[in-house]
């Protein structure tokens, strides 16, 4: 078994987070081509709807291996997991998620972000620390989680009280939404994976180190700066698009 000092960071975990903020980053740029553009694009169906899945279901696994390894880390270094590390983490990312559902209801109407992907994983990062002790419990429930999730998505309710666990109202429109069911829980199978493939805040297999190589070194340092990415990618993207159509309109 290969081990690594609690201080060092695992380039394999940098990497995949970074390709999941590229592949986010992607999917944005389809969305705001198709929602601003004459663009013929449907993000919502076939091809960019796996696409984004696959991202969204990328991050939510990585916040729970993140939060099995900061867990492990702090028992490496003879300190107790305290709630308020979890909670401080948690609540500062759930407020950002806050201050985004301000912005697009002001700038998107009906469709702003009520409760997106910064909500999820702040809430996630919060209740998750109660799962860190438990491994195959990790598994189960997350699967069950999921299943529920599942079985809820083809469901609307005349009630809008419950939209953060799942339960979706009648017409309601959102860009970003991402209910604690089912998305807790495959952050829930990805404690169980940071947990086996981690095991107290070691690499339990082997692999070389490529984090020095221009390309994936160039994913690793967006994995490692994704929360600043993610706030401010949109804000690029949309800029940087008003910019070519006033280029392309001048001609």
């Amino acid at each position: 078994m290969v081990t690594a000092s609690p201080i060092v960071r695992f380039w394999e975990v940098d990497f995949w987070r970074g390709l999941a903020v590229t592949g986010m980053i992607v999917y944005h740029l389809v969305y705001n081509l198709s929602a601003f553009g004459p663009y013929n694009l449907n993000p919502y169906s076939g091809f960019w709807l796996f696409f984004q899945r696959g991202v969204a279901i990328s991050f939510l696994t990585l916040v729970g291996i993140s939060l099995s390894l900061a867990h492990d880390r702090l028992l490496l270094r003879s300190k107790v997991p305290e709630f308020s590390r979890f909670g401080s983490r948690g609540g500062k990312i759930f407020l950002y998620g806050l201050a985004i559902t301000v912005v697009t209801y002001f700038f998107l109407g009906d469709w702003y972000v009520r409760f997106g992907v910064l909500h999820c994983i702040g809430i996630s990062i919060i209740l998750g620390y109660f799962f860190l002790r438990f491994y195959w419990v990790n598994l189960v429930l997350g699967l069950f989680i999921i299943a529920a999730g599942w079985m809820l998505y083809y469901q609307a309710f005349p009630f809008s009280f419950f939209i953060w666990l799942g339960f979706r109202p009648y017409g309601m429109y959102t860009v970003d939404y991402f209910p604690l069911l089912p998305w807790f829980g495959v952050v829930l199978l990805g404690v169980f994976l940071g947990k086996t493939l981690y095991p107290g805040y070691r690499r339990g297999f082997r692999i070389p180190d490529f984090s020095n190589i221009p390309p994936l070194a160039f994913f690793g340092y967006c994995g490692r700066h994704s929360l600043t990415i993610y706030l401010l990618h949109q804000p690029v993207l949309i800029a940087v698009l008003a910019l070519f159509g006033l280029i392309a309109f001048s001609w």
